[in-house]
């Protein structure tokens, strides 16, 4: 007897209906595949090989579903830019199974754009193909970058077109996930007063992603406190490599901790902290400086959620999760001051510092000076004064950054280490490669006129993003003026 293709391993499946839909996969024209992720693969337990067969194109196409999968569609609600939607759910994504990785942890594989479900709400369940390659190039540019996010394993074209606007290429992605469980997840089950299916949704975030706190006194006090806890990380590792989410609407926040759902998104160039690219958010709710702010809102929203559970009294519930939700600005204020220290070339944190760091970015910010250029460039001039120069010409005014350089080289003589050492040590964590907006745009036009060589380089570089790319220089430029891209959109 062969081998299955996926060695799925059910969970979510076999909670009540009423978490889902089973739903198969719509099938396709002319599937073909543009990129599988092998190395990922190889990790989920999969066969490299056996994934590019006819039969492997036909599961990632949704044009057949394995004997061992259990299709379905996930149920949600959320908040929608402040606004409350009680039902969204998966409208144009089909959860195939669950593998275990070589790590021994549970992976969802789902399928994006496989057709329309009970949650389509009169869309088509389709996927454009140019927001099949942006997520495929920016989750795994995240992952490259060490932020925890979904993955990428794999992308096809349909052979069959989208209306949007106007008819676009279809694709449909391949999505690897810790769990697809959101903060829109819980809301769902609270809308509805539905306090058994909420304990029940609860008692499985715990034993699949928080085990100690099934052994902790309070254990949805500590469910809630890893969640806030994941949170305040994952949004300060955004903030310190300048990406902005776009949607940041509670049912695109993982209770896993994982960056998902990667729409509108886009990493800033020039460094202006009220920089906003989606093409949906008017009033730029979702701009770069507001993220730690929306996703404390967010939390505040799952915390509601969780109440019935906290405790018997509402009033006492009420305090639990407040006192929860005050560890969340402290969290995130370390998590930020320690990443940017390391930014800066320091090893510890000092009063005074995130001053340092703040002066640095309101100079950026009038200077109109590239974020990931300005703190590459850095990394060399921490190691050779002769080198703030280049860091110098980034600025608008380079006197600017030769202003402020004499209290960063203060900071960094009070520490007193081997500048070789903290050379390294910043370029450990400045990347010289982000999937600039530009680059991106370059690769989605391409593979819509049928020319995928230019995603496939642009992955491969971005890869390797804390390594010097001689011959990848341009990977590293900002966008000359014609290149700019001003807004990004969403893929449904």
């Amino acid at each position: 007897m062969s081998e299955p293709l996926f060695p799925f391993n059910h969970s979510y499946a076999g909670l009540p209906g009423h978490f889902y839909a089973r739903q198969s996969p719509t099938p396709v024209a002319a599937p073909r595949l543009i990129k599988l992720n092998d190395k990922l693969a190889r990790h989920l337990g999969l066969d490299p090989a056996a994934l590019r067969t006819p039969e492997a194109l036909a599961v990632f196409a949704g044009n057949a579903v394995p004997e061992n999968a259990d299709p379905l569609a996930m149920a949600y609600a959320g908040h929608q830019f402040a606004g409350f939607v009680p039902q969204l759910g998966d409208g144009r994504a089909i959860l195939l199974g669950e593998v275990i990785d070589d790590d021994g942890k549970r992976r969802d594989i789902q399928l994006k754009g496989a057709g329309p479900t009970p949650y389509s709400r009169r869309g088509d369940g389709r996927a454009a193909l140019g927001p099949v390659l942006r997520e495929y190039i920016l989750s795994e540019a995240m992952w490259a970058l060490g932020i925890p996010t979904t993955r990428a394993l794999a992308a096809v074209t349909t052979g069959e077109h989208v209306l949007r606007e106007e008819p676009l290429p279809g694709g449909v992605f391949t999505r690897v996930a810790a769990s697809h469980i959101r903060v829109g997840t819980f809301q769902f089950f609270a809308a509805r007063g539905d306090v058994a299916g909420l304990k029940q949704l609860a008692d499985y975030v715990i034993a699949r992603h928080y085990p100690d706190a099934a052994r902790d006194p309070q254990p949805y006090r500590a469910l809630l406190d890893n969640v806030i806890r994941r949170q305040a990380s994952l949004i300060a590792r955004w903030m310190l490599v300048g990406f902005i989410h776009g949607v940041m609407n509670t049912d695109n926040m993982t209770v896993s901790g994982e960056t998902i759902d990667y729409g509108p998104c886009a990493f800033m160039d020039a460094y202006h902290p009220g920089t906003v690219y989606s093409s949906i958010d008017a009033r730029g709710r979702y701009a770069y400086a507001n993220q730690p702010g929306i996703a404390h809102w967010n939390l505040a929203r799952l915390a509601e959620t969780l109440i019935p559970l906290l405790a018997e009294d509402q009033d006492a519930a009420i305090k639990i999760a407040d006192a929860a939700l005050a560890q969340y600005p402290k969290r995130f204020d370390a998590a930020y001051s320690n990443g940017f220290a390391r930014k800066l070339g320091l090893w510890t944190v000092q009063e005074g510092d995130d001053a340092l760091a703040g002066d640095l970015l309101a100079r950026m910010d009038a200077g109109n000076a590239d974020f990931t250029l300005t703190f590459r460039a850095l990394c060399e001039a921490a190691a050779d004064d002769a080198r703030d120069a280049d860091v110098a010409r980034l600025f608008a005014d380079p006197a600017a950054f030769m202003d402020w350089a004499p209290a960063w080289r203060e900071r960094l003589a009070d520490e007193g280490s081997d500048p070789a050492d903290r050379r390294a040590a910043m370029r450990a964590v400045n990347p010289a490669f982000i999937p600039r907006n530009h680059l991106v745009a370059e690769a989605i036009t391409a593979g819509l006129a049928g020319d995928f060589t230019v995603f496939e380089r642009l992955n491969a570089v971005l890869a390797q993003p804390y390594e010097d790319q001689p011959d990848a220089q341009r990977y590293t430029l900002p966008p000359e003026p014609h290149e700019v891209v001003h807004k990004a959109f969403c893929g449904t």
